[in-house]
């Protein structure tokens, strides 16, 4: 039977020499303005003074700090300036290696990166057609299952001060065939001068009298906006959480207070929040789930996952015939035809209503089928669940779920040693990855989290990991305090983002002796109170999450 779930429960506590991981208790109406500060100094935030290795070493960089409140400091970081180096160009999209013809073929063109015959090929169409190409190699630092070296080539084209003069090059280029897209050139893993703009939320738990808690929507597919949720809970400040779905609910594990409310990309990297007594921990490790249901006629089967789309494993990290693949691929939806999924009442009001064929059974709190329906998106009762199969999982339902029997699910949640991370109250996780930063060291886990793809297309790495983006982490320091921090990307002028290397870079320059990359790019925002402090990339401006980390003061 699972027990009611408080919603916004992952909580930890910091106070004294502790943190302690607690439901998220019952929070005051929030101030109509964010909380006063007082202003402290480029070098009161007690952070290390040594400059972010960002660009040349002799970069001009300014510190700002404000105190939120005891124990917790804001401070801004602007490091570097544009130079008329940098600038737009076109990248000329290429097809997949092996298949460039003597002439383009938009309908083939799909990759930024290919081998460099391929990038070779497609420059000399270019030529053909009176354009001057250049070839740019892509390289990447060594990262934990990924030697350095070059990861495949880009064909790039012209050189402009602003985005609108690509425009007649553009034109010329789709008149020819070619498929292309616009880049800043500060954005590419070069040197660059930036500039660039990051904040750090540092959080002292000898001085700090609240908790950090991960806190969602009014259900798992409800995603909701930062500054909407900072306000709903008065928070002091916060960041965005862990990867979401295009459905709403977190890509990979979460637990809220003990509860498991998605499954892990078994293998990839989450954040641990455990309260035992007043001796917390936040740990950052790679996690597994391992899930059954039982029928009282003593049949057993898999249970695929909570609280999600059937048959779609976002991030991939399932069962072992998923396909292509049941190791963790980022952004990639691997498929499987046959699955039970179970919804908990935290999902919303109906589970998810699907087209294809399947089976619900509908469980009362005791675990009890009160319903069978041969289709998708039942009600889910208060306290209770309903669990959807596909394929084989619907002919099991069929067999071993009519109503009256009693389904048992056991849940468990192994670390990288083997270990169970119990589920108990004050238990907290989120799903998000790479590891930045393990034993005071960079240690950037880009195999195992999911970020080097099984097609062998490079283009996804290029993209996310070589080329510079906005980044939300978090991390501890030797000090024991946790440090929450957001930089801006994808803003010509103001802030060219960081690539995964220097993310790493960054979190150790702050002193970081553990750290976790969230989500980033468009994600990345950071509010103070309710506002926002920095400058979410999108045009449409800050997002929506499907969870996102407070810094709450104690009520």
């Amino acid at each position: 039977m699972r027990r009611p779930f408080q919603l916004g429960a992952v909580a930890v506590t910091l106070a004294a020499a502790s943190m302690a991981a607690s439901a998220l208790p019952a929070i005051a109406a929030p101030p109509a303005t964010a909380p006063a500060a007082s202003a402290k100094g480029p070098a009161a935030s007690g952070l290390p003074a040594t400059p972010l290795p960002l660009g040349p070493a002799d970069l001009p960089e300014t510190r700002d700090t404000v105190e939120l409140a005891p124990g917790v400091d804001l401070t801004t970081i602007v490091r570097g300036a544009a130079t008329t180096t940098d600038g737009w160009q076109d990248r000329v999209l290429l097809p997949p290696d092996g298949q460039a013809g003597s002439t383009p073929d938009a309908t083939k063109a799909t990759r930024a990166l290919g081998s460099k015959q391929t990038a070779e090929a497609v420059a000399g169409q270019l030529r053909a057609a009176g354009f001057g190409p250049t070839l740019l190699p892509v390289n990447t630092p060594a990262f934990v299952g990924v030697p350095a070296g070059t990861v495949g080539y880009e064909v790039r084209l012209g050189h402009y001060a602003k985005q609108a003069d690509l425009a007649p090059q553009e034109q010329q280029l789709k008149a020819a065939g070619f498929k292309y897209g616009g880049v800043w050139t500060a954005e590419d893993a070069n040197s660059t001068n930036g500039p660039w703009r990051v904040y750090v939320l540092s959080v002292d738990p000898h001085k700090f009298d609240g908790h950090i808690a991960s806190a969602m929507g009014s259900s798992v597919d409800v995603r909701t906006h930062l500054t909407t949720l900072a306000e709903r809970y008065g928070a002091l400040a916060g960041t965005n959480g862990s990867y979401g779905t295009a459905y709403g609910d977190t890509a990979g594990i979460h637990v809220a207070d003990g509860q498991l409310l998605s499954e892990a990309n078994n293998g990839r990297t989450g954040l641990i929040l455990t309260d035992h007594g007043r001796k917390t921990s936040l740990r950052i490790d790679q996690l597994w789930t391992h899930l059954s249901v039982s029928s009282n006629d003593h049949a057993q089967t898999t249970l695929s996952g909570f609280n999600r789309h059937p048959g779609e494993i976002l991030d991939c990290g399932g069962r072992p015939d998923d396909q292509p693949t049941s190791i963790p691929q980022h952004d990639v939806t691997c498929k499987n035809p046959n699955e039970l999924v179970q919804f908990t009442s935290e999902f919303g009001a109906n589970s998810f209503t699907g087209t294809a064929p399947g089976v619900e059974v509908t469980l009362n709190a005791a675990g009890t089928v009160t319903a069978v329906q041969e289709s998708l998106g039942a009600a889910i009762p208060a306290g209770g669940s309903t669990v959807q199969g596909i394929g084989t999982g619907a002919e099991w339902l069929r067999q071993h779920a009519q109503v009256g029997r009693r389904l048992r699910f056991d849940e468990r949640v192994t670390d990288s040693k083997g270990r169970t991370v119990p589920l108990r109250r004050g238990v907290s996780m989120i799903g998000a990855g790479p590891t930045l930063v393990r034993d005071g060291k960079e240690y950037v886990t880009a195999q195992t989290d999911g970020l080097v793809h099984v097609d062998g297309d490079p283009t996804f790495y290029d993209n996310w990991v070589a080329r510079r983006n906005g980044r939300t982490m978090i991390g501890t320091d030797a000090r024991g305090r946790i440090l929450m921090v957001a930089a801006d990307g994808r803003n010509p002028g103001v802030s060219v983002g960081l690539t995964i290397g220097e993310t790493a870079g960054v979190m150790r320059a702050l002193g970081a002796t553990s750290a976790l990359n969230l989500d980033g790019g468009g994600s990345t925002a950071m509010v103070r109170g309710s506002e926002l402090v920095n400058h979410p990339s999108d045009a449409t401006g800050e997002r929506f999450y499907a969870d996102v980390l407070l810094l709450l003061p104690r009520t």
